[in-house]
């Protein structure tokens, strides 16, 4: 090889390199590097196929050759009789054919060249670091003959300059995957949906947003461990894609994906979409000898009517997620303008309890429950309450919307655990008959798993038998535990003595079956049910029905909100003993519950009122 190839090859070295450099795309070198391939070897044709993980080619670059010859071999499956680049790449070594109308390794393949003119092939394949084919880089000549030495060391440069660009191609690809796409399930990350959600907008699309939560994700990774919560995510992630060709799902990270649902025109489009991606998700999903159906929960927003802008349709939807997440978990709710609304109300309250509870503003209220027969107070039940700064007592309603928040609820049950069980002690210490306090717990108190343990604490610390203690759950937090997670943390508690009653049954998720399952001593009739009693016979027939089932199945049965005294007349006919309501007594602070009782407390042995175990 002389001065003037040696430069020649040292300048296509340099051009091929430098477009690397500048971030050129795999498909512009290659095509540069053949055209420049076939200036320096008049007559030959150039081509570059590359090689997938499943050993398939497909065209890279073929300047030359016509579309025709590119797509018929797309896809060619290499081996040990396909062609020359087919074979050099399952040989990881040079082919040479010098005249394909005779050699056997081109007999399924030369009715394709023959029309072309081509009579010889010279196939090297690229191998990546690990020895393995990722490409081939081809001569194709219109005589049968061989390279000279010349064009083996054009070809020579060529591998080597080839190699590069794909390897560069390749870091390219997995950086991109790596900063656009989520490494556990594959869908686009947060980045790369807002770009998605600019360009949607940038062209003024009609399009849609639903924000999706996992149900109970923490609960899962806590109880049956974090290689299951993966798996859940990946399954969901597959389940919500392949929904509605429509939707561009991503995964915002945690329990949380966004999806973008294209040509949405309306409302009603946007939940067909969203009902379409609830009902796809669910399904059993099976791990060993665990088993868990999957939910989720979605808020959705419509561009252009529930926000103009990225950030404001985005806020919205989370708005919608948020109201969904409390009132409807499991399903779907779209955004409107009162969501909005009561999202700053619930900020402005959780904001005020975290002031009430930092200055000690939240106290205990005690409502008795009393025996219908006797009027005589046979236990009480702890109402959490807020003193305003000028004094008032306000009720738990007024403060409701903050303790939706899982921190907030969390923090409260702290306080109140250690204000009923130092007002137990009081009681105690004054030689009353005190029997038992209903304390109140919510899902939040049961997720950060430690709920026995506070307890526990909480009443060991001023010497309280947790015999005096009776857990109130109500049906919602009951329902919402993942692989029985609520019911297996109260069968925890009753080890140690605790009572444990049901809470507002009826209104809920639970029925009379889940009674067989649920670790519960009380039933709690809601006053929803009292309030009917006399008026409605299906009301009577029902509440009947309750008491005489609770009591077969040794179960004690207390009925709220009892507010005449024709309700408490009727409830003790049915043969329910137990009630509380303002016919008897409103909340009342500890002084107050004090002096009721004094007055009105059980003398009784406390083993006669309370409800036996069932083995």
């Amino acid at each position: 090889m002389n001065a003037g190839d040696t430069g020649a090859l040292l300048r296509l070295q340099t051009e091929v390199l430098e477009a690397v450099a500048c971030g050129t795309g795999l498909a512009a070198v290659a095509d540069l590097l053949c055209r420049r391939a076939e200036a320096l070897a008049p007559g030959v044709i150039c081509s570059i196929l590359t090689v997938d993980a499943d050993g398939l080619l497909h065209p890279l670059a073929a300047p030359s050759l016509p579309q025709s010859y590119s797509s018929a071999i797309d896809r060619l499956q290499m081996g040990p009789k396909a062609g020359s680049c087919g074979t050099a790449a399952f040989r990881r070594e040079p082919v040479v054919v010098c005249d394909i109308d005779t050699d056997p390794l081109w007999e399924d393949f030369r009715h394709l060249t023959q029309p072309l003119g081509l009579r010889a092939c010279w196939s090297s394949p690229i191998l990546d670091q690990d020895g393995q084919p990722v490409a081939t880089f081809a001569f194709y000549y219109r005589t049968s003959r061989a390279p000279d030495d010349m064009e083996r060391s054009i070809v020579q440069t060529c591998v080597h300059l080839c190699a590069i660009a794909i390897e560069n191609d390749q870091v390219r690809e997995r950086n991109h995957r790596l900063a656009y796409f989520d490494a556990l399930t594959g869908l686009p990350n947060r980045g790369h949906f807002n770009g998605l959600l600019a360009t949607s907008i940038a062209r003024k699309e009609r399009f849609g947003l639903l924000l999706v939560d996992i149900d109970h994700l923490k609960a899962v990774n806590d109880t049956v461990g974090h290689g299951f919560g993966d798996m859940l995510i990946r399954t969901i992630a597959e389940r919500i894609a392949g929904s509605d060709p429509r939707l561009t799902a991503c995964r915002l990270g945690g329990d949380e994906f966004a999806v973008l649902v294209a040509d949405c025109r309306d409302a009603m489009d946007l939940g067909k979409a969203a009902t379409a991606m609830l009902a796809a998700v669910r399904g059993p999903i099976k791990a060993g000898d665990q088993t868990l159906d999957p939910h989720i929960t979605v808020g959705g927003a419509l561009f252009g009517d529930d926000g103009a802008d990225g950030a404001s349709l985005c806020q919205n939807a989370d708005f919608a997620l948020y109201h969904a997440k409390e009132m409807r978990r499991g399903g779907y709710v779209r955004f409107s303008p009162d969501l909005r609304t009561s999202m700053l109300e619930r900020v402005r309250m959780v904001r005020n309890l975290d002031q009430a509870m930092l200055e000690g503003r939240i106290l205990p209220y005690y409502q008795p429950v009393v025996r219908l027969d006797t009027s005589e107070i046979i236990g009480v039940e702890a109402l959490a309450r807020m003193r305003m700064p000028d004094g008032r007592i306000a009720e738990a309603s007024e403060f409701h919307a903050g303790l939706s928040d899982p921190r907030i609820a969390y923090q409260m049950t702290g306080q109140m655990l250690d204000q009923v069980a130092r007002d137990v002690r009081a009681w105690l210490d004054l030689g009353m008959d005190f029997q038992h306090v209903g304390i109140n717990v919510t899902t939040g108190d049961f997720q950060r798993g430690d709920l026995e343990q506070r307890i526990v604490d909480a009443f060991a610390r001023t010497g309280v038998p947790l015999k005096h203690v009776v857990l109130e759950v109500n049906e919602a937090v009951y329902m919402s535990g993942i692989d029985q997670m609520v019911p297996k943390a109260v069968g925890a508690l009753r080890q140690h003595g605790l009572l444990v009653a049901l809470d507002d049954f009826g209104t809920g998720f639970a029925s009379l079956t889940h009674l067989l399952s649920f670790p519960v001593d009380i039933i709690k009739i809601d006053r929803s049910f009292v309030n009917r009693l006399g008026d409605d016979r299906a009301g009577d027939v029902l509440v009947g029905a309750i008491i005489d089932i609770a009591r077969k199945l040794d179960m004690r049965v207390v009925a709220e909100g009892i507010e005449t005294p024709a309700q408490a007349a009727l409830l003790d006919a049915f043969g329910c003993t137990l009630g509380q309501g303002y016919l008897f007594s409103r909340p009342a602070s500890f002084e107050e519950t004090t002096g009721l009782l004094r007055l009105f407390a059980q003398k009784r042995d406390p083993a006669a009122v309370q409800p036996r175990r069932s083995a």
